[in-house]
């Protein structure tokens, strides 16, 4: 998820009117569509979010806890939703980290095979 949100922030950056944005374009309306649709593509989006987010769930998986399944599949139905919206996108890569919060509950909830001492 981490990697998803600097690769995001990559890509949108170098587009970002940062001048126009520090000076108020976005709060005075002088910001063209352009500009309003790259703000929501990082600090207003999602980006923060899912560095955050990342950092919860690797800091759980240090801590040797699982992450609820429920937060799996809602990123999946949230990439789900979105790809249907817009089309094949970025969004189909938050099927990996999905996928892989949601194996990593039904691995956990799965008994333990006996192992021979």
């Amino acid at each position: 998820m981490i990697l998803i949100a600097i690769g995001h922030t990559a890509v949108f950056a170098p587009l970002a009117p940062w001048a126009g944005w520090l000076a108020g374009d976005l709060r005075t309306r002088a910001a063209d569509s352009d500009s309003v649709a790259t703000f929501w593509a990082l600090p207003g989006g999602f980006v923060v979010v899912l560095v955050l987010l990342g950092l919860m769930v690797a800091r759980a998986g240090r801590q040797g806890q699982r992450v609820p399944a429920y937060v799996g599949w809602a990123i999946l139905a949230w990439a789900a939703l979105a790809v249907y919206l817009i089309g094949p996108s970025g969004f189909l890569l938050a099927v990996i980290p999905a996928a892989l919060l949601i194996a990593a509950n039904i691995t956990a909830r799965r008994p333990s095979a006996v192992r021979p001492e």
